[in-house]
């Protein structure tokens, strides 16, 4: 039975078919698409206004640093002022949310439909999501967190006749552990849900105006995607120079050589250049294959402090600071500094929270649009409780272990060398990682070369990440070529040279503080795209489950013709006479 023109018609505008082979028909991509058409206006502003902005906050930050840094920290001092509470709830509430994902029966969902099967092993999912989340600022902060907070921190009791090591080492627990990651799993979760199952583009647009009037939906929609892409862009932006300056650290632990704006110049060449690469190749090999490296030196780095360093020390450090997380979990979940709510914060940095926790979280919230999306993007066929555990449970532990090892072995050697470690760390943040190091016997040399290494490694696959993230917010509901995606690499890298070499680490320093300061109206989308998830999982019946089932059926006999408006409509139809049984 043939069908008639206008269901050929549409057939062929709206079936994308992969490259058929000679015994069996063409398959439709999937998910079909099922979101709304950006309206050209609208595309046009999403492209144009993020640059312009960005190129603004440039020349105002290299023009005037002083008087911009002066603002930006006026801004922060107001935020963590007046909206500690709220970043500590907010923390709280995407706990909750992992936790009601994975314990009740939306668990079950599987992304990508019933029938999806995931696209990478456990290692190699487990590799990219965690190099893309934390590795590259974690292979600093395990260092740097326990040796700064060592003396001082809130909450958990100093040890008998000794300082606050213990404490230092579950802070960083906390920090870099459980709710951080609960914070990009919730946000990752959202995405996923929205594009796998239900056919949106892969944009934070299409999994949060659901839930808004009709009418509001496309301004929100344009305003939601601005905000996402200027985070992305800044936060790339500024952690590739503080990557740069960290790996120009490495190479002088081990080289001799002097860090300079020139060897800065070098490195964001040479990881551009690697970065564009991977994005040519394509996410399945690049970065699968550079995140697999970095969990094997991860592990090599690892296992040789623990079996040349202070073992005995580490795991008994390892054991204790375990169990003091664990039992003052809530307590540091929920602790805001209530005193100084009864005053008026003079400064941002006269709060314990200011300097940590609220600045930890904001960074998470701001890198969460690319993080999160890029998670999203490699978890199909994933059940959301394989997703929410995975993305959850495994880095937190990883992070744990990590934190346990390397943290112990710095304050172990920050004590043998009368505090050689705290010197080097308030000097220059990123060299405490190497001045531990170069305090192991035997191996400290070979593992000066391979931190090194994993600096490179870690932050390749963040930027690979965050550029793929960053194409599809800018192209959906197209899909960007490698090109494209280079010239996006070009472009961080250029936003990234002029910061360092006109302003130096001074002027990096502002735009990221504006860059967390940014995470502030981000927080609201975040908020109200979870209420949206929850709220699609909760209405999903019979027809909502056949429906994933469709738009991630890749029979060509299935035509799909979608309604502009974004909602869809599936029609089945038998094949043409011509076509293949």
């Amino acid at each position: 039975m043939s069908v008639d023109n206008s269901t050929s018609q549409d057939r062929k505008k709206s079936l994308k078919a992969s490259k058929p082979s000679d015994s069996s028909p063409q398959q439709v991509e999937v998910p079909r698409f099922m979101g709304r058409h950006i309206p050209p206006i609208d595309r046009l502003l999403i492209r144009v206004i993020p640059p312009v902005l960005i190129v603004a906050v440039m020349i105002w930050v290299l023009s005037n640093p002083e008087a911009a840094s002066a603002a930006i920290s006026e801004m922060r001092t107001f935020v963590t002022g007046k909206f500690t509470w709220l970043f500590i709830l907010y923390s709280v509430f995407t706990v909750v949310v992992c936790i009601w994902l994975s314990m009740s029966r939306v668990g079950k969902i599987r992304l990508g439909g019933p029938n999806a099967k995931p696209q990478h092993s456990k290692f190699a999912w487990y590799s990219m999501l965690f190099a893309c989340g934390q590795g590259i600022g974690l292979i600093f902060w395990s260092v740097a967190e326990p040796i700064m907070l060592r003396d001082e921190n809130p909450v958990i009791p100093a040890m008998p006749g000794g300082g606050g090591e213990e404490g230092a080492i579950v802070w960083t627990y906390f920090h870099w552990g459980l709710t951080a990651w609960a914070m990009y799993c919730a946000v990752a979760v959202c995405l996923a849900y929205s594009h796998h199952n239900l056919g949106k583009t892969l944009t934070f647009r299409e999994a949060t105006v659901d839930i808004l009037p009709r009418w509001s939906r496309r301004g929100a929609g344009v305003i939601v995607e601005l905000l996402a892409i200027i985070a992305t862009v800044l936060g790339l932006a500024t952690s590739f120079g503080f990557a740069a300056m960290q790996f120009s650290s490495g190479l002088t632990s081990f080289t001799g050589l002097t860090a300079s704006p020139m060897m800065w110049l070098m490195v964001i060449l040479i990881f551009a250049g690697i970065t564009s690469i991977s994005a040519i190749v394509g996410i399945n090999k690049g970065m699968a294959r550079i995140s697999g490296l970095n969990s094997i030196l991860s592990i090599a780095l690892v296992a040789a402090v623990l079996i040349f360093g202070p073992s005995l020390y580490i795991i008994s450090n390892m054991s204790q600071t375990f169990g003091s997380f664990f039992t003052n979990f809530a307590n540091m979940s929920l602790w805001t500094d209530s005193g100084l709510a009864a005053t008026t914060l003079d400064s941002w940095q006269d709060s314990w929270n200011g300097w940590w926790t609220v600045f930890i979280w904001c960074w998470v919230i701001a890198f969460s649009p690319f993080v999160a999306g890029f998670i999203a993007r490699i978890s199909r066929g994933r059940t959301i409780r394989e997703f929410v555990l995975g993305v959850t449970i495994i880095p937190s532990l990883i992070v744990m272990v990590w934190v346990a090892v390397i943290g112990s072995a710095a304050i172990y050697y920050d004590d043998q060398t009368d505090r050689g470690v705290s010197a080097a760390v308030a000097e220059d943040t990123s060299s405490g990682l190497f001045v531990m190091l170069d305090s192991l016997p035997v191996v400290g040399t070979i593992l000066l070369v391979a931190s090194t290494i994993l600096v490179a490694t870690y932050y390749v696959t963040s930027l690979d990440s965050g550029i793929y993230a960053l194409s599809e917010f800018v192209s959906a509901p197209g899909k960007s070529g490698p090109v494209f995606r280079v010239v996006l690499v070009l472009s961080v890298a250029t936003v990234t040279t002029v910061l360092l070499t006109m302003g130096g680490t001074a002027v990096v320093d502002t735009v990221q503080t504006g860059t967390i300061i940014g995470a502030f109206p981000f927080s609201f989308v975040i908020i109200l795209m979870i209420i949206n998830l929850i709220r699609r999982l909760l209405k999903r019946d019979k027809a909502i489950k056949q429906l994933e089932k469709d738009i991630n059926n890749p029979d060509p006999n299935l035509v799909f013709v979608p309604d502009p408006s974004g909602e869809g409509a599936i029609r089945k139809t038998e094949p043409d006479q011509g076509s293949h049984n």
